[in-house]
């Protein structure tokens, strides 16, 4: 059965840096493109970023230059470098893979189960 793992979320003074990581474990065939989302209370679930196989990314404008997400694709891995945090980037921060278990072959999304980001002012 696929898994998908955070770590690393935690609490942060603003202008403060964390690393969140993100493991896909299980009979797992291909992965194309990982990302991360987060949910504020009260608020949507949102996209922050996301990155393909071939390591091309696509960022949220409200995090672009402070953040950066990156992959290890030999360790089913995606991390998200936040760095000049801000107060309003408190969220839970969920991971995603679009993958391809070795069975059943289908391909879909699988979602982590969240880590809390709290960043004080």
């Amino acid at each position: 059965q696929v898994q998908l793992v955070e770590s690393g979320g935690g609490l942060v003074q603003a202008g403060g840096s964390l690393r969140l990581s993100c493991a896909a474990s299980g009979s797992i065939f291909s992965i194309k493109d990982m990302g991360w989302y987060r949910q504020a209370p009260g608020k949507q679930r949102e996209l922050v970023a996301t990155i393909t196989s071939g390591g091309s990314t696509n960022y949220a404008d409200s995090v672009k230059g402070r953040f950066t997400i990156s992959r290890d694709n030999a360790k089913n891995t995606v991390y998200l470098q936040m760095n000049s945090l801000k107060p309003e980037d408190t969220a839970v921060y969920y991971c995603n893979a679009v993958l391809t278990p070795t069975w059943p072959v289908y391909t879909r999304t699988y979602w982590g189960q969240g880590t809390q980001v709290t960043v004080s002012s």
